[in-house]
């Protein structure tokens, strides 16, 4: 798999995520809908910090990953009511698609090209293992938000993981459990 890096003149999408209010069902509906899989699960993400609007917050969301070609879906589900950039669009009854990533060549500067253009961070969180990114608020121009990761290595081979199982699956198995911190 060919990572794409993006800068504020040049961006490339690598992933398309969508809010659904039950994992499970809704990784046998995209598969039997899409024919993708397997999706790779991680349930109650560990968080190790979490910004709302810039103020501390807690989250609790799982998470289901798959390659569909070139873009990988991620099927979101939060299990709080908390504030969040997935509450701001979807109240916990609706589904539908929520944010597209991208793989910045500076998060910190990406991040500020869309300050720039008036566009506020919503959501900023760090994952246990040190994955992180930055869910800004585009929906007055895109209608959903943007996902600015933080690369690391383990975000890298996390995405190479998610495609690799898609490459040689054989339609079987459509849940592969990972851990929370994974």
């Amino acid at each position: 798999m060919r990572i794409s890096y993006s800068r504020p003149d040049r961006q490339r999408i690598v992933q398309n995520a969508y809010v659904v209010r039950d994992l499970d069902e809704a990784m046998v509906r995209w598969n039997r809908t899409l024919g993708i899989g397997p999706f790779l699960v991680r349930r109650h993400i560990a968080l190790r910090d979490v910004l709302y609007r810039g103020r501390p917050a807690s989250l609790d969301i799982s998470a289901a990953h798959a390659q569909a070609g070139d873009i990988q879906i991620e099927l979101v589900m939060q299990h709080c009511d908390q504030p969040s950039a997935f509450r701001d669009m979807f109240d916990g009854t609706g589904e539908g698609l929520h944010h597209v990533a991208i793989f910045p060549e500076d998060h910190d500067a990406m991040v500020a090209h869309y300050r720039q253009q008036g566009f506020a961070a919503a959501t900023d969180i760090v994952t246990a293992e040190g994955r992180g990114a930055t869910y800004i608020d585009t929906r007055p121009m895109l209608g959903h938000m943007m996902e600015i990761y933080r690369v690391n290595d383990s975000l890298v081979a996390f995405y190479e993981e998610i495609a690799a199982a898609a490459e040689g699956w054989d339609g079987r198995n459509l849940r592969i459990e990972l851990g929370a911190g994974s």
